[in-house]
């Protein structure tokens, strides 16, 4: 029989994606969170979290997705890594999880790029796929800005800006 693994669940753009009950410190609903001039598009500031300056990262810029609604306030998922907490905002939280190891698939080889970077794996759940993410690679801010640095300056010696080179500049 295999072993289970839990999994703490939340959905951004109805995609729901997880991580690891260890990496997550708490869950706690939309706190006023204070703009930092000058910091990559995903970091939309920083809080308070009880006497803690805490970076703020919006999930949703991070994995691409469209801005969230107006009307809908995100939910603070504080994670713990590499002794630092950051909380992310997702869409809605989901429910703690056991899933079974032998559900586990790594991502597929036509995923490409970054996308297959953030993915640990995705686990056959009976009503949907649980997208496991890497928290560490998911706040890995110093590859991402060189990624797309990268990708920007490939672009411009070709003597043209992409789509996602307008929108970093």
């Amino acid at each position: 029989m295999s072993s289970t693994q839990q999994f703490c669940t939340f959905f951004i753009a109805g995609h729901c994606f997880g991580s690891s009950v260890a990496m997550v410190k708490e869950v706690i609903q939309f706190q006023p969170i204070t703009r930092v001039p000058l910091a990559p598009e995903v970091i939309v500031g920083v809080m308070n979290l009880r006497g803690q300056i805490v970076s703020v990262m919006d999930l949703r810029r991070r994995l691409e997705f469209p801005e969230r609604p107006c009307d809908q306030l995100p939910v603070n998922v504080v994670v713990q890594a590499h002794e630092t907490a950051v909380s992310l905002l997702v869409d809605e939280i989901g429910d703690v999880i056991d899933v079974q190891e032998d559900a586990f698939e790594t991502p597929p080889v036509t995923l490409q790029g970054f996308v297959r970077d953030m993915l640990r794996g995705v686990y056959k759940l009976p009503e949907r796929l649980l997208l496991v993410l890497d928290i560490e690679r998911v706040l890995d801010l110093e590859n991402f800005t060189h990624e797309t640095n990268a990708a920007i300056d490939m672009d411009l010696h070709k003597g043209h800006a992409t789509e996602s080179a307008r929108r970093v500049q």
